[in-house]
């Protein structure tokens, strides 16, 4: 079997924020709880799980994290985010159409979608 990603849990001082922003790529979330620990919001990834957790207050996140997801609708993303973010792009790669984007925490997120012909 091939390594897989799993679980992919970003920390964050603004949780709702970060799942609106999320949700605008086609995440859908739902809010957790386990046992006593913090209330956090989840979304299936492929075979895995994103999660978004909440970070003591007086840290900062890590916006030093880089991250890259497919999409269905490359330019259809970018239009639902608006004026949320900057976009670099879209370019055409090697690896289909490409943008930029950086979530409310500073990360930037790669995007791809299928080139058009």
């Amino acid at each position: 079997m091939m390594t897989q990603l799993k679980l992919l849990v970003l920390k964050t001082l603004q949780a709702d924020t970060l799942r609106d922003f999320y949700t605008r790529l086609g995440f859908s979330f739902v809010e957790e709880q386990h046992g006593n620990g913090p209330v956090h919001y989840s979304a299936p990834l492929g075979d895995g799980i994103l999660e978004l957790y909440p970070l003591p207050e007086g840290t900062e996140a890590d916006s030093s994290t880089r991250l890259g997801f497919g999409v269905a609708d490359l330019p259809a993303v970018i239009e639902e985010l608006g004026d949320l973010t900057e976009v670099s792009g879209p370019k055409t790669t090697p690896w289909g159409l490409r943008a930029v984007v950086k979530d409310p925490d500073g990360r930037s997120v790669e995007l791809y979608g299928e080139v058009a012909e």
